[in-house]
């Protein structure tokens, strides 16, 4: 596909690939920018359901207009072939950050700060993400964040049907092993692992693991299959003993909320994360100061 030409977009390297789809930089011959170019897998180009999917999350970013969210710049068709062309973002996802261990205190919550803002417009506009992972955070050089990746968005309060393969999270690398099920399931809300109706709250949980992961440097439920790690999402508690000592009392407090396991009890706003994250921010730098925490990789 390197060197390849769609349209007037030259493809110059893969960027990633999910479930759905591959991303690719390319460069766009007329404006002379880069771009990100989404195309479908060529076994999903005669799925219908699949393009459909695919020019909802067009839609759906075309309706998003935000700093913290990498944004779209159409919906093409060279013989045959549809694609997004995306904004390019330079920089490292959050996973990238993770791999080499959790994040000093101040700067992960500069960056959740932004998440937050992020899942504020789209929920604002009546849009959940559903697959806010660490690989869909990405980190300019200057510290903006974007977040990426609305394949798996739509409108919240509609009812999910069982599980399946169309509407399952993106798949991860590592389970692709036999009997593992598809989907990233670290990042499930409890309601979503059981397929039940979603709304903005499934994001808050989310939202909450990834702060978790962020600050820890560890997932907050581990195991080898799907299965274990959906278990555990079900039915154990966080490990609060592993956050560093230096987060402050209402991030403490926020994480706890994010991650009730029933929707009743859980954070209902987005937003109110900003406010709390704000005020950590707000605080002395001192008490932010992080102190020295295992450098150790995710598991």
């Amino acid at each position: 596909m390197n060197g390849k030409m769609l349209g007037h977009y030259q493809v110059l390297q893969k960027l990633g690939e999910g479930g759905m789809g591959v991303v690719y930089q390319a460069t766009d011959s007329r404006l002379k920018r880069q771009v990100a170019i989404k195309l479908l897998h060529e076994s999903f180009l005669q799925d219908a359901e699949r393009l459909a999917r695919f020019e909802r999350e067009a839609r759906i970013l075309a309706s998003l207009n935000h700093p913290n969210i990498a944004a779209i710049h159409g919906l093409e068709e060279d013989k045959g072939t549809r694609f997004l062309v995306l904004e390019f973002v330079s920089g490292d996802t959050l996973a990238e950050r993770l791999s080499k261990g959790p994040l000093q205190v101040r700067e992960a919550l500069e960056i959740f700060r932004q998440v937050a803002e992020a899942l504020e417009a789209a929920h604002e506009k009546g849009i959940i993400h559903r697959d806010l992972k660490p690989t869909n955070v990405k980190i300019t050089p200057e510290g903006k964040v974007k977040v990426l990746d609305f394949g798996l968005a739509r409108p919240a309060e509609t009812p999910q049907a069982a599980m399946g393969l169309a509407q399952a999270p993106t798949i991860t690398a590592e389970m692709t092993q036999a009997s593992v099920v598809m989907g990233t399931a670290a990042y499930m809300s409890p309601e979503q692992a059981c397929a039940k109706p979603l709304d903005a709250r499934t994001d808050i949980w989310s939202f909450g693991c990834v702060l978790y992961e962020a600050l820890t440097g560890t997932r907050m439920f581990k195991g080898a299959t799907t299965t274990e790690v959906l278990a555990g999402i079900l039915e154990r508690e966080p490990d609060w003993s592993v956050l560093p000592e230096a987060v402050p009392e209402n991030v403490r407090r926020l994480l706890r909320r994010c991650l009730q396991k029933d929707t009743r009890s859980r954070l209902h706003n987005i937003a109110d994360a900003r406010i709390e994250l704000d005020e950590a921010l707000a605080s002395p730098a001192a008490e932010l100061a992080a102190r020295p925490v295992p450098r150790t990789r995710l598991a």
